[in-house]
């Protein structure tokens, strides 16, 4: 796993609209890039809607957020429209960015996906904090109160 204190890898990735976006769209500003397993499953609308639902909490302290995960950009599209996400979501389809991160992998009914992840990347584009095997319930409240703290050092 990326460390803290590491840079956070340059990625070019398509978003739900198929725009491209990359880590240096993000300079100057505070980065919540959370990995989650499948578009469209009960954890990842729990998350994709929390974040949804807080986007002026976090617009409001200058922090942005993206989901990724290895869905395509059309699975990420009806995804985003059927539950009116507002945040992007970004397709990693080779999961090139999760093995770069060191993500784990856990296997459901024969199936692996990307553990649900979170990464704070800062201003400068330094990982501050990574959480691994994510709960989606509430997450988005834990990463806004330690995101305003770290801002407060």
């Amino acid at each position: 796993m990326l460390a803290v204190g590491t840079p956070f890898p340059a990625f070019s990735l398509p978003n739900q609209d198929g725009k491209t976006v990359t880590n240096s769209d993000f300079a100057g500003h505070w980065l919540v890039v959370y990995f989650y397993p499948k578009d469209d499953t009960p954890g990842c609308t729990v998350q994709g809607r929390a974040f949804t639902a807080s986007k002026a909490d976090f617009d409001a302290a200058g922090i942005k957020v993206v989901g990724v995960s290895q869905d395509d950009v059309t699975s990420h599209k009806n995804f985003s429209h059927k539950f009116a996400f507002t945040i992007d979501l970004l397709s990693d389809t080779t999961g090139g960015l999760m093995q770069t991160l060191g993500l784990g992998q856990s296997e459901w009914k024969g199936m692996k996906f990307w553990e649900r992840t979170s990464f704070v990347v800062d201003p400068k584009g330094i990982v501050r904090k990574v959480y691994e095997k994510v709960n989606p319930e509430g997450h988005e409240k834990v990463l806004l109160d330690d995101i305003k703290q770290m801002q407060a050092q």
